[in-house]
């Protein structure tokens, strides 16, 4: 399962990296040709995609290293607060639902009366991990293609002063190439923006039904001492929505 995740994930990647196929528009024109003619912007724009793949892949192995709980121990989780060895159980679970696990049944063995206040804390501490450079991701995603068109842009700007210059006697052959290379900086934008965007929210799709399974693992652990969904529907299960951060990275 882990290893198929791995796979569409990279096929995602390699599907709509659209870089590839803008030299191919050109049989002419190879990806550093693309670089000079696009300039400054494609160069950034690169920098995104580069930033972005990194964010992804350490995002996308933090996930698989994350274990679930064992199958076996799910129908205890109701009585594990009874169980004399439950902090022996709980001390060698690992994932978000393990820690959450392990923290509730070590504050009940020290006595704390408020064990939906652990949890809580615990599963909002274990979302902002897994929540972990999403928002830069987000920001990257959303800026490419607005930065590709302020090259285009400048570029459509140094074409008409070049056609001013001329006095208005311009090659059609030779402004038809300028536009065109003008317009290069748009297309790797959306190219760069389109799988960050995608990847993105399979990711925010990871984090959600993690969130979905603390919140299920609290309940059932504190279903036996009343009230164990509270705590858990305090919180939103959604993960945060990176597009509508206008803050800082």
């Amino acid at each position: 399962m882990r290893r198929q995740t791995l796979q569409n994930i990279v096929a995602l990647w390699l599907l709509f990296l659209g870089i590839g196929t803008l030299t191919g528009l050109d049989n002419t024109m190879n990806l550093f040709e693309l670089l000079a003619k696009g300039g400054a912007v494609v160069w950034i724009l690169g920098g995104f995609s580069l930033i972005g793949l990194a964010i992804v892949l350490e995002r996308l192995f933090y996930f698989l290293r994350q274990a679930g709980l064992p199958p076996a121990l799910v129908p205890e989780l109701n009585r594990l607060l009874e169980d004399p060895q439950a902090l022996a159980k709980a001390a060698g679970l690992k994932g978000p639902e393990g820690r959450l696990l392990h923290a509730v049944v070590e504050a009940d063995r020290d006595g704390v009366a408020d064990l939906r206040t652990v949890g809580g804390r615990v599963r909002s501490l274990e979302i902002q991990r897994m929540e972990f450079g999403l928002g830069t991701l987000g920001v990257l995603g959303h800026t490419a293609p607005l930065l590709g068109l302020l090259g285009t842009i400048t570029g459509m700007i140094k074409a008409f002063m070049v056609i001013e210059a001329a006095g208005g006697k311009v090659d059609a052959q030779a402004l038809a190439g300028g536009i065109w290379e003008a317009m290069i900086t748009t297309g790797v934008g959306l190219a760069v923006a389109i799988p960050l965007v995608i990847l993105l929210h399979v990711l925010e799709g990871f984090v959600e039904r993690r969130a979905q399974a603390m919140e299920r693992t609290l309940a059932l652990l504190l279903e036996r001492r009343g009230g164990a969904v509270e705590n858990a529907a305090t919180e939103p299960a959604n993960p945060h929505h990176w597009e509508e951060i206008t803050d800082g990275v």
